[in-house]
């Protein structure tokens, strides 16, 4: 039955009952009692200063690719976060939340400015860009954000807050540690006129598929072109006729671990697969390691198309989990558990989901 009209929030759109799973990449997840459509600043503002004035639970929905939301639904206030704004100014970038992240990278990559191209293929809004401190094939949001502007709710003030106040770390914020108190609004990037080239390519796999070095500037676009069909290959790029991408991207965060929980997983590491085995680990801070969650899920025995229900692993991309068209979240829930717990005997290590859960959890 079709979500029935109500009254409207001034001139937003306002469904009852209205179905979720549409606007999720999981094409998972139950009704929300109300579900609003803003697309103006002021509409974002007006929404949420209405529920949190009325104690009404508020959801912020944005491309809704980071969103795991339970069967049952939402027994509140759904906000879709649909404002629209591009603008350039020299290298100053400032987006609207609810523009489209991949539109936004490829204007940036036609206006000749490097910063944001290996980014490309990301699904969801800008808006949730500082949220998740988003991040992919060498970059990250947080080395170009200058400023988000938000909403307080705390304070009831629209704020704008430098790139050391967001408190960036790896795909962490501090809107992530305390996600009730701002929303985001319009985010601000300083980017760079590099002659049409690139950042220096960080990132191993994109060095090698374009055949330079690492450190290396190659023209924007390459660059660009690159990371789509890396990230295509592996089930990254949206495509509704292609269950692969029926997901929400990396559904597992990779491992920080401090040098001796690192010692003691290599250790698990060669007693598992033998003295020779070697894990993936890559600098993360002083006295610190990161290691790779699709590596060990795929040493766990959870290998590519894993699973024979309606939610499996994707069969490009370990780290991904999919809907294969009749999944339902407790479907996915359940996969995502058994890996977790599958990873924790083989390896001692406790995988962290990378999706916002809503309403249910691992």
């Amino acid at each position: 039955m079709a979500p029935a009209p109500s009254r409207s929030l001034g001139p937003v759109l306002e469904l009852h009952d209205a179905p979720l799973a549409p606007l999720t990449t999981f094409r998972l997840g139950g009704p929300a009692a109300r579900l609003i459509t803003a697309t103006t600043d002021a509409e974002v503002v007006a929404a949420v200063r209405e529920a949190d004035a009325a104690g009404t639970p508020l959801l912020l929905v944005g491309g809704g690719s980071n969103l795991v939301i339970g069967d049952k639904g939402f027994a509140g206030t759904a906000l879709r976060i649909a404002t629209e704004g591009f603008s350039l100014d020299g290298t100053t970038l400032e987006l609207a939340a609810g523009e489209v992240w991949t539109d936004a990278v490829a204007r940036t990559v036609e206006a000749g400015l490097a910063g944001i191209e290996c980014l490309a293929g990301i699904p969801g809004s800008a808006g949730a860009t500082p949220i998740q401190n988003v991040g992919a094939y060498g970059q990250e949001v947080s080395s170009t954000i200058s400023e988000v502007i938000a909403y307080d709710r705390r304070t009831g003030e629209t704020v704008t807050l430098t790139n050391a106040e967001c408190a960036f770390s790896y795909r962490h914020s501090r809107f992530k540690a305390d996600p009730d108190r701002h929303v985001v609004l319009r985010v601000r990037f300083e980017l760079e006129d590099a002659n049409g080239l690139s950042a220096p390519v960080k990132y191993a796999e994109t060095a090698r598929t374009l055949g330079v070095e690492p450190g290396d500037r190659v023209p924007l676009a390459d660059a660009r072109e690159t990371v789509l069909e890396l990230r295509a290959g592996k089930g990254m790029v949206l495509d509704p006729e292609d269950h692969d991408t029926w997901s929400a991207g990396s559904f597992f965060t990779n491992p920080i671990l401090t040098d001796e929980a690192f010692a003691a997983f290599h250790a698990r590491v060669k007693e598992r697969l033998g003295a020779d085995a070697v894990p993936p680990a890559f600098p993360a801070g002083e006295g610190h390691t990161k290691t790779s969650a699709a590596w060990l899920i795929d040493k766990s025995g959870f290998t590519k198309g894993y699973g024979t229900g309606p939610a499996r692993i994707s069969t490009k991309h370990t780290l991904a989990l999919t809907n294969r068209g009749e999944a339902s979240t407790e479907d996915l829930l359940a996969l995502a558990r058994e890996v977790v717990a599958g990873v924790h005997d083989a390896f001692g290590i406790t995988l962290v989901n990378e999706p916002v859960t809503v309403g249910v959890s691992l």
